[in-house]
């Protein structure tokens, strides 16, 4: 279960090397575009509980309650390659009372190229009555320490791009 330090740096952002599988890929050799969203959660899935020490279950079974997904906004810039590997990157952009809005993009394994952003936005709902439901406790503290709380309210997932192609190109 996730316990707040304040005394802990929390990384903000999650980072996994994979390669695109042949078994992913369409005809041309590139990722299938519905394979991006497995690379992305599989990628995510298996660095929370190394960089923050919680396992997803542990927070549904205390609190009886889970995210649901409403809405993926997804942009494919570059294709992914079968045989290719490729960093994926993932962080919490923002939350509120009861959404969470997390972004995934992929790059090349130099991390100059940028191949896919998807901005991924989730209700936290009971699991009973499937009703939205207030962030407490241990999940909020692990929001509080995680998240990017970048202001998305007016930013479009094209100029996100822009933004990352650029922070890309400086690093």
């Amino acid at each position: 279960m996730f316990e707040y330090n304040p005394e802990k740096h929390y990384p903000k952002e999650t980072e996994s090397r994979v390669v695109i599988r042949f078994q992913d890929c369409d005809p041309l050799q590139h990722l299938n575009n519905a394979k991006y969203f497995d690379y992305f959660f599989n990628a995510r899935e298996d660095q929370v509980p190394k960089l923050y020490g919680l396992e997803m279950i542990d927070l549904i079974t205390k609190y009886k309650a889970a995210w649901v997904v409403y809405n993926h906004n997804i942009s494919y810039v570059r294709p992914a390659r079968v045989g290719e590997w490729v960093r994926i990157m993932s962080r919490l952009l923002w939350y509120n009372h009861n959404t969470v809005v997390l972004e995934y993009y992929m790059t090349d394994d130099t991390k100059k190229e940028l191949k896919t952003v998807l901005w991924t936005t989730m209700r936290y709902v009971t699991i009973k009555e499937g009703t939205s439901t207030d962030h407490a406790g241990a999940v909020l503290d692990f929001l509080k320490a995680t998240s990017e709380d970048l202001d998305i309210s007016n930013m479009s997932i094209g100029e996100r791009v822009k933004s990352l192609k650029q922070k890309l190109l400086v690093s």
